[in-house]
């Protein structure tokens, strides 16, 4: 059925469960996984009254390698409980890159046939002002998406 598991993570406790229930599926059912983090450029905020700080290489560069070692380290605890759980995983860091859009590509470069992740279960306001990664990877996705919360 479900051959290769792509299963998402930002490293957030909401986040720990999904990567729990993925590895559990894919333990029960022999299948391959691959563990995913996105990281995103660094934010740059315009405007008209803007007219000081602009982020010059050694800003980027700080904030790249920042962003290189908080992903390390979230898919390290993810390979470490894949481990645990006697399931081998390959990992993905997509740096400079919407999560939704990565990880929908990433499903497709892989050739997974299941994406696992988490829901937060923000509603309303906070669902539009925060946007939902989960709604958008599920509106695109080319296979089935398993939500956990």
């Amino acid at each position: 059925m479900y051959k290769h598991i792509l299963i998402s993570t930002d490293g957030s406790d909401v986040a720990q469960k999904g990567v729990e229930h993925g590895l559990s599926l894919a333990k029960n059912l022999n299948a391959t996984v691959t563990i995913i983090t996105v990281t995103e450029p660094f934010p740059v905020y315009a405007s008209g009254a803007a007219a000081g700080w602009a982020p010059g290489p050694i800003d980027m560069a700080g904030y790249e390698e920042g962003q290189k070692e908080f992903a390390d380290k979230v898919l390290a605890n993810a390979k470490a409980a894949a481990a645990k759980m006697g399931v081998a995983a390959n990992v993905l860091h997509v740096p400079d890159a919407r999560p939704a859009e990565a990880i929908v590509d990433a499903a497709r470069s892989q050739g997974c046939s299941l994406i696992v992740m988490s829901s937060h279960g923000r509603r309303g306001l906070g669902r539009l002002l925060l946007g939902s990664q989960t709604s958008e990877v599920l509106t695109h996705s080319p296979v089935p998406v398993l939500v956990v919360r």
